[in-house]
């Protein structure tokens, strides 16, 4: 029941705000000049830990994950990201992933923002590679103020097995676009990640 209000307040901000494809103002798309690749890891399953943020996965089967060397500051160590889903529904596709610390302390509270001050993960995009489109997480808006439909991360710093489940919402590509690649600060590409 959650999901569905959430999803049904989602599309109704998007619709509004001018986000969708098609609507001036918005999309959350840009045209790529070339595309980023890198092969990702699959996994069956996903690491048991503690969650930090509320945005349950519609799925618990991992269809991508990636490792990789993370630091900030004084926090340095070793972060895995698997992703969850990534699912279409109507005109929006929302990703659903998971970051675990494997070791070191890993600062997600700011890492996967626009700025130092952006506490989400605004900054993940999706690229399709056959468009050479890069589509930006939705937000609520046009202005400067418009806030990402998107997973916050004020004060998320991971010690070794802790995760965070984040979620985005994007503007969906076109339907016969059936694999995006993934592009995560601090995490890396993730490619030719299956669209549900």
């Amino acid at each position: 029941m959650r999901k569905t209000i959430a999803l049904a307040v989602a599309a109704v901000a998007l619709t509004g705000c001018g986000v969708l494809p098609g609507q001036q103002g918005g999309g959350g798309e840009e045209r790529q000049a070339q595309s980023v690749a890198e092969t990702p890891t699959e996994k069956q399953e996903a690491a048991p830990a503690q969650e930090q943020q509320s945005a349950p996965p519609q799925d618990s089967k991992v269809i991508a994950s990636r490792e990789a060397q993370v630091g900030a500051g004084d926090m340095h160590g070793k972060a895995r990201a698997d992703i969850i889903s990534l699912k279409r529904q109507g005109r929006t596709l929302t990703l659903n992933w998971t970051v675990t610390a494997t070791d070191g302390k890993v600062n997600v509270h700011n890492s996967m923002g626009a700025s130092p001050l952006d506490f989400s993960v605004s900054n993940v995009s999706l690229i399709d590679p056959v468009n050479a489109k890069r589509y930006r997480v939705a937000r609520n808006g046009t202005g400067e103020d418009a806030k990402c439909v998107c997973s916050g991360t004020q004060g998320q710093f991971l010690e070794p097995g802790e995760t965070s489940t984040l979620y985005a919402v994007f503007a969906a590509p076109p339907a016969d676009v059936t694999k995006i690649n993934i592009e995560m600060p601090m995490i890396g590409v993730f490619t030719d990640v299956p669209i549900s």
